[in-house]
């Protein structure tokens, strides 16, 4: 499922795609781990998705709602929001807790991508 953004997509995963979408990926996966109550997910989301489209398709940016999806919060120990856990083979390579300037996330998920 794709969420309509600023004329950009975030792809949404939720417990039962996150496998599929996020895990399987064959390109690092940026996941946002987010609740509509959180005042500082809505400064990330709209970074996320500026950095969506410039990184097109050598990153994909997926959102995660954590309150519709208890699941996949729960597996990966997300205890504070916003939280961006990085995704590379199906394995965990980074995270950034808490809300940060574009430029930081820009470089953070730059580290990720091959050269």
């Amino acid at each position: 499922m794709l969420q309509e953004t600023d004329g950009r997509r975030l792809t949404v995963v939720t417990d039962a795609t996150f496998a599929d979408t996020v895990l399987a990926a064959d390109r690092p996966v940026v996941v946002d781990f987010w609740a509509q109550w959180c005042p500082p997910c809505v400064a990330v989301s709209r970074s996320l998705t500026e950095l969506a489209g410039e990184f097109g398709d050598r990153l994909l940016v997926a959102t995660l709602n954590t309150d519709e999806n208890p699941a996949t919060t729960r597996a990966y120990g997300v205890m504070s929001l916003p939280t961006l856990l990085v995704f590379a083979g199906g394995e965990v390579v980074g995270s950034i807790v808490g809300s940060r300037p574009k430029n930081h996330l820009r470089l953070a998920f730059a580290r990720h991508l091959q050269p």
